[in-house]
């Protein structure tokens, strides 16, 4: 799916974050919420030669896995007028170019929707940034120990890949108190695990 087809004949566009994208969106949008999506459950399967690793060691990020089960949060943004082009020209560098990572419309359910009848609450369909298998970056599954090892020691150019999976766990417990990601803290607690272990190997 192209992203001109989610906008097209609609004056905004929203777009779903459920990695970096929740706290680094890195363009301009008229405003932000905190919710989820139904149908994916998120994973640390996808490989990063540019932002958090390198060709030789890759670091692992997020992508989603379809789980018709599951459910995954994270923050979507939405976008008017001449931010509709902006943010997808950058993103098409930032996610596909770089990171592999294809378009899906999906369903958006803002946080707290259930519980009133505010529109501004309603669902909405938003513009969704996945990774699928047949990517060459795809790293698929590994256990809990490997990835988090993998992720301890692995940087980008942007950075450390151990600080995008703390940023990412530190969000899920400021903005989803309630929610429980027990992949996300699984694969947290394994990294810290190894980070300890070479800080005392030192």
């Amino acid at each position: 799916m192209k992203p001109q087809d989610v906008v097209a004949g609609k004056p905004s566009l929203w777009i779903f974050g459920y990695g970096s994208l929740v706290w680094k969106p890195d363009f301009k949008y008229r405003r932000s919420q905190v919710g989820y999506i139904q149908g994916y459950k998120r994973r640390f399967w996808h490989g990063d030669n540019f932002h958090r690793g390198n060709d030789d060691l890759p670091g692992r990020v997020v992508t989603l896995m379809e789980d018709d089960d599951a459910s995954t949060w994270g923050v979507a943004f939405e976008v008017t007028g001449a931010q509709v082009e902006e943010s997808l020209k950058y993103l098409n560098v930032r996610e596909a170019v770089r990171g592999g990572y294809v378009t899906r419309a999906v369903d958006f359910f803002p946080q707290g929707g259930e519980e009133d009848q505010d529109p501004d609450r309603a669902p909405v369909t938003a513009l969704v940034y996945i990774a699928t298998e047949d990517n060459p970056l795809y790293l698929g599954p590994a256990s809990l120990e490997e990835i988090g090892t993998q992720i301890a020691l692995c940087r980008g150019k942007t950075g450390h890949n151990l600080e995008y999976l703390l940023r990412l766990a530190e969000f899920m417990r400021q903005s989803c108190p309630l929610v429980d990601d027990p992949h996300l803290f699984a694969i947290e607690a394994a990294a810290l695990a190894v980070v300890r272990y070479l800080l005392v190997a030192q």
